[in-house]
């Protein structure tokens, strides 16, 4: 079986596009996308067995892929892991700034470190991590960044640090857009919803029967596949969308538009079985998030 992309094949024949968070989730996704569509993957990450283990799909599935340990938050390391990357691929076409994390906590209750620590790792890290592709590569022919945020329009409770880190990289997404423009750099963003993503797996077991009914506040009905949000990055890396920069493109379900007053109409099964919003999901290797499995 191969990559069921909507996208033409050899779409990006020739280019290279680094990926961090490449190891698993979304990440992993995007970048069996990319290579199924010609393009060679560089694939980032803090522990080489699961980068190892990406790069070996791809290269099962006829793809090319490189792995690449690096802590993003730390500024020398990210420098030398892009360097490296020009180095062995010659230039770098596209970026995708997927590497992220979070944990459930009230605002009373998150410290001056663990504040920082997701700070550095949403915010910080994806800012180094374009700074560097711009400066070694992009600069000098141009190129795509995608950078992922995540739903923290209104609020993030419960998760302010996430939030507030996710608000700055809009930000730095609509900066570098104006800033790196004249260089034939395009800089956007993708703001997933509720993902079925390998990343629900991290939570605690307690989080499990919220997660299973959080579908019933998505006006689609249900949750998001990792193929929907990576087709959505892919399309912003894509030649089609040459005159886009600076946005955000949200995969949502439309779920952050409930409004309190309105009666909130769920997609059934019957809906979701038409052709406008059925699932799609090309991904020849996903599996259900553990928390949905029987």
């Amino acid at each position: 079986m191969h990559y069921g992309s909507v996208f033409a094949p050899g779409l990006f024949a020739g280019k290279v596009v680094v990926i961090t968070g490449g190891g698993s989730g979304i990440g992993r996704c995007t970048a069996h996308e990319l290579a199924a569509l010609g393009a060679t993957v560089a694939l980032i990450g803090r522990k080489l067995e699961k980068l190892d283990k990406v790069v070996a799909e791809i290269a099962e599935d006829g793809g090319k892929a490189s792995p690449h340990v690096c802590d993003i938050r730390n500024e020398d390391a990210v420098k030398a892991c892009v360097a490296a990357i020009v180095a062995q691929h010659g230039r770098i076409d596209g970026l995708v700034n997927n590497a992220g994390g979070q944990y459930m906590t009230p605002l009373e209750a998150i410290s001056a470190k663990g504040w920082e620590a997701v700070i550095n790792t949403n915010l910080t890290g994806g800012f180094l991590m374009a700074r560097e592709c711009f400066s070694l590569s992009m600069s000098r022919h141009g190129g795509a960044i995608v950078n992922i945020v995540a739903d923290m329009w209104g609020s993030m409770p419960g998760m302010g640090h996430s939030g507030a880190a996710r608000a700055g990289m809009v930000s730095f997404t609509e900066t570098a857009a104006v800033e790196w423009g004249g260089r034939g750099v395009r800089v956007n963003a993708v703001a997933p919803g509720y993902i079925a993503s390998s990343g629900m797996d991290h939570y605690p077991p307690e989080m499990a029967p919220m997660l299973r009914e959080m579908a019933k506040t998505v006006p689609l009905g249900r949750f998001g596949t990792e193929a929907e949000t990576a087709a959505g990055i892919v399309f912003l890396l894509s030649p089609a969308a040459a005159f886009i920069s600076g946005t955000t493109l949200r995969i949502d379900g439309a779920r952050p538009q409930v409004r309190m007053g309105w009666p909130m109409r769920v997609a059934d099964d019957k809906a979701q079985a038409r052709d406008a919003i059925t699932p799609f999901n090309g991904f020849h290797r996903a599996s259900t998030p553990k928390v949905f499995q029987p």
